[in-house]
């Protein structure tokens, strides 16, 4: 059996990463092991209802589209992820991954852009950071760092040294926690180092004041 516990299938503007602003469906999969303080999900880390892989092959391809998003919770804690990720890829369409970095991602669909959201200490969760998945990184991959405050940016930085992010990957991206950062102090201070990642904001909280992540 293939199936998934999926809490929604939405199509919306991707609000975060390289293709932010791109008209996307998002594959939202229930749980999470991890309980990050930021986190803006919650919903998504119970219930749900269970699908067949080949229903949400359809419900995805009722909306046409170019891109699809994997998300969670975090998707890889479920099996039938790796699966469904395949077939999404085999469907056509160009296929993200958002993934906590927890939870290994060997043996991801090498079609499939990775986004690895490195925990920082600010998440309450850095101890989760599963660093052999910075090794299975692809050049088409982005690593994402949600800043909560001046230690988690000079950790960023140590973590994108460490592990040579900005050759490696196409995109290094570093994001304010919401409510808890003020957004324009991150992007001074990227600016005054002259750091080579990009500064994001959540598209979808600034177009709808939407707490949930696209």
């Amino acid at each position: 059996m293939t199936d998934l516990r999926i809490t929604e299938i939405f199509y919306s503007l991707q609000g975060e990463t390289r293709t932010a602003g791109l008209a996307t469906v998002f594959v939202r999969l229930t749980g999470c092991p991890l309980r990050c303080g930021y986190c803006d999900t919650e919903y998504a880390f119970h219930g749900g209802e269970k699908w067949s892989q080949q229903r949400i092959l359809d419900e995805v391809a009722s909306y046409k589209p170019r891109f699809v998003t994997v998300t969670g919770g975090e998707p890889l804690a479920q099996k039938n992820c790796w699966p469904l990720l395949k077939a999404l890829c085999d469907q056509g369409y160009e296929v993200s991954l958002e993934t906590s970095g927890a939870i290994s991602t060997e043996g991801v669909d090498e079609r499939v852009v990775k986004v690895v959201d490195l925990k920082t200490p600010g998440s309450q969760e850095v101890g989760r950071n599963d660093y052999q998945n910075m090794q299975r990184l692809n050049p088409h991959d982005q690593v994402k760092f949600v800043i909560c405050n001046r230690e988690d940016y000079e950790w960023a930085r140590f973590k994108v040294d460490e592990y040579q992010l900005l050759s490696k990957v196409d995109e290094v991206l570093f994001s304010p926690s919401f409510g808890e950062i003020d957004a324009t102090e991150l992007a001074n201070w990227i600016v005054e180092d002259n750091l080579a990642v990009r500064f994001q904001l959540q598209l979808h909280k600034l177009l709808w004041e939407d707490a949930a992540g696209h």
